[in-house]
């Protein structure tokens, strides 16, 4: 069958429907605990210092570096104690010359301190004396005011992905409400007379949804909240009816299968119908998943996934992924695990695409810390290609095959 729809290299694809969309997101606060994940729509500034006093990073004696210098175990310096810090407290005692006092770590330096000595290079040299083994630089097992984070400096920008870390630098700093972007709602629509829902016991010539599940799963893990929309039959009234009350309730639209180039396939049809501008691009240099199309209606960014699970899958991925990314503001989203590994197999590719081929990696069969990866074969429609492989191979767009043995990037779920 001759195929209508040019095809764009999965970047400029991208870069189109981008184009059309509106950068703002919405915000909302929420708890500190709840924010890891969302993305932060303000820059964040460090209204104190961390730490906000001078402290110990080990247990032992707070000193004044300069009564050390020269120490060695046979000729150890010789200082007296002036008291002990306590936890959770300021110390009542300061330093003087050739004075030290009992610390821990995490405790307040008595003033006049700059340096701890460790406990393991010192030894009680009478009741109110220890002789230190070993000489300390100013600053030394200690962390002054500021270290950390200076009051006023920079910590996170606009845009950024709230890591855990993240979050302990937020309780740090005492901020526990965060402004993030709201969550993206994506509908989610199946289409297909043969299709039924998952509950279901599946007869003769139908097929379980599996997109919408599987799909909704990379939507969720990227911070968007999936709204499953039903399926719809292979009507154009129907689907036209079906995906417009789904886009009504919802930030962006994922339709699954019926994005073919065929007389039954009426995707590109009902998306335009949606509104404006509508498709943007109907082909992908990918495999699987070429037959992609990607639109915008009125603002809303609207994707026509092909039906096969692995295509659409893979499709959601490189295009549906980032844009739930996006739509949160998300300038830098988290980087996909990627490992190289040694190929097993022969794979043949084909210049002018991008080839996604599932593979199952495996530490035992190649020697050091680099993992043999080994091709899952199977068709587009078999999901349990999926659920058997580890990651997947990525044969880029210049090149015409791999041979086993060579090294190539595979992409971790």
């Amino acid at each position: 069958m001759p195929e209508f729809f040019t095809v764009l290299t999965p970047d400029h694809a991208l870069a189109r429907l981008w184009d059309h969309l509106r950068d703002a997101p919405q915000l909302e606060t929420v708890d500190l605990a709840e924010a890891v994940g969302r993305v932060a729509v303000e820059a964040v500034s460090a209204p104190e210092s961390v730490p906000a006093f001078a402290r110990s990073t080990m247990d032992g004696y707070a000193v004044r570096a300069q009564d050390t210098f020269g120490a060695s175990p046979t000729l150890p310096a010789y200082l007296t104690l002036a008291g002990e810090a306590p936890m959770g407290r300021p110390p009542t005692f300061s330093l003087g010359p050739g004075q030290a006092g009992l610390i821990h770590t995490g405790g307040m330096l008595p003033a006049g301190a700059d340096a701890v000595v460790m406990i393991e290079v010192t030894q009680p040299a009478g009741a109110a004396e220890i002789e230190v083994q070993r000489a300390v630089a100013p600053g030394e097992n200690i962390l002054r005011v500021g270290d950390d984070i200076q009051a006023g400096a920079a910590m996170l920008p606009a845009g950024h992905w709230l890591r855990p870390q993240d979050i302990g630098g937020l309780a740090a700093l005492g901020l526990i409400r965060v402004a993030v972007a709201r969550q993206p709602r994506v509908a989610l629509l199946a289409t297909g007379d043969e299709v039924v829902p998952a509950d279901q016991a599946a007869g003769p010539g139908q097929v379980r949804d599996v997109n919408t599940y599987s799909v909704a799963g990379q939507i969720r893990r990227a911070g968007g909240v999936p709204i499953r929309a039903g399926i719809a039959p292979d009507s154009f009234k129907a689907l036209s009816r079906a995906a417009a009350a789904a886009l009504a309730q919802a930030d962006a639209l994922v339709i699954s299968a019926g994005s073919s180039v065929s007389v039954r396939d009426m995707t590109a049809r009902v998306i335009d119908s949606l509104g404006a501008p509508g498709t943007l691009v109907h082909g992908v240099a990918v495999k699987p998943g070429k037959p992609l199309i990607l639109a915008v209606a009125n603002g809303k960014p609207v994707f026509g996934l092909p039906g096969n699970p692995v295509s659409a899958m893979v499709t959601a991925d490189l295009f549906v992924v980032p844009t739930v990314y996006r739509l949160q503001g998300c300038r830098q989203p988290p980087p996909g695990r990627a490992v190289r590994a040694r190929l097993t197999h022969n794979l043949a590719s084909q210049a002018g695409r991008v080839d996604y081929v599932p593979a199952r990696l495996d530490y035992n069969r190649a020697p050091g810390a680099q993992p043999a990866a080994e091709p899952v074969f199977g068709k587009s429609n078999q999901i349990f290609t999926l659920v058997f492989a580890d990651g997947m191979i990525v044969i880029p767009m210049d090149i015409t095959g791999i041979s086993a043995g060579e090294e190539v990037d595979v992409r971790l779920f």
